[in-house]
């Protein structure tokens, strides 16, 4: 389900980043490496073209599930962080794939929000994913594709990141609720109770998990799941001296 929401031309005012730096918010990419590699093309040409003193870039978690390069997307992301400052937050899609590594029953969960092209991804075998296959097969074919540098990225992935006055976060936070003391699996699954609150968080929260059709910049937000997947639309937000604004360009359909 997309939500329709207002144009970026409709955008509010937003509160410059720190002194020197440029952050880039990168969205949910959900196992498409072709649209990452063209946000990090866009990236790339925006530090060369304006500089700064400091570049920051803020993964919003979902890199895996529904697309079809879950594990390529992850090598992307590791080769990226070993030459630029990086922060990846964890989506609800990378616990779970903890979760199921971990031994936990939630396979069919997982099944259900497109883990199928992240296994076949990491080169499971298709025959062991049909309903009659056990879990316990499944886990144990995936333990021994899914290399352990990339277990080692699910594993240190963050719930939240805080540069004052935004806060990056996967899907939202609870209101009311100071962030250190936020239940983290409302950190990665909210959705009506933060999407319909209206008041002041004390951030800018910079989220996605929830897609919308372009991006959704609101006072108090700013949601930039454009469901990658689906529309071929992976955005990026820059925030700098002069408040934030989407760097992805949009096509309409």
């Amino acid at each position: 389900m997309f939500y329709r929401v207002a144009l970026e031309a409709n955008r509010p005012k937003y509160p410059p980043a720190p002194d020197g730096l440029v952050i880039h918010a990168v969205g949910d990419i959900h196992g498409r490496a072709d649209l990452l590699d063209q946000a990090h093309g866009l990236i790339d040409n925006d530090k060369l073209t304006f500089g700064a003193d400091q570049n920051l870039e803020i993964y919003l978690g979902d890199y895996i599930d529904r697309g079809p390069d879950s594990a390529v997307v992850i090598s992307r992301l590791i080769e990226r962080s070993s030459r630029t400052s990086t922060i990846f937050l964890r989506g609800n899609h990378e616990q779970l794939l903890l979760d199921f590594l971990d031994g936990k029953d939630c396979w069919r969960e997982w099944s259900r929000v497109g883990c199928i092209p992240t296994c076949l991804s990491y080169g499971i075998s298709p025959h062991l994913l049909f309903p009659q296959v056990s879990a316990d097969k499944v886990r144990q074919a995936l333990r021994k594709s899914v290399p352990p540098e990339h277990v080692r990225f699910y594993a240190d992935t963050g719930s939240y990141c805080s540069i004052e006055p935004y806060l990056f976060v996967h899907a939202g936070i609870r209101p009311g609720i100071n962030i250190e003391e936020q239940n983290p699996a409302d950190l990665l699954n909210i959705r009506q109770t933060f999407l319909e609150f209206e008041g002041d968080f004390g951030h800018i929260v910079v989220h996605g998990h929830t897609p919308v059709e372009v991006p959704d910049l609101r006072k108090h937000r700013i949601n930039i799941d454009t469901g990658a997947f689906a529309t071929n639309r992976l955005t990026c937000l820059r925030i700098d001296c002069d408040g934030a604004r989407i760097l992805t360009p949009f096509r309409s359909r």
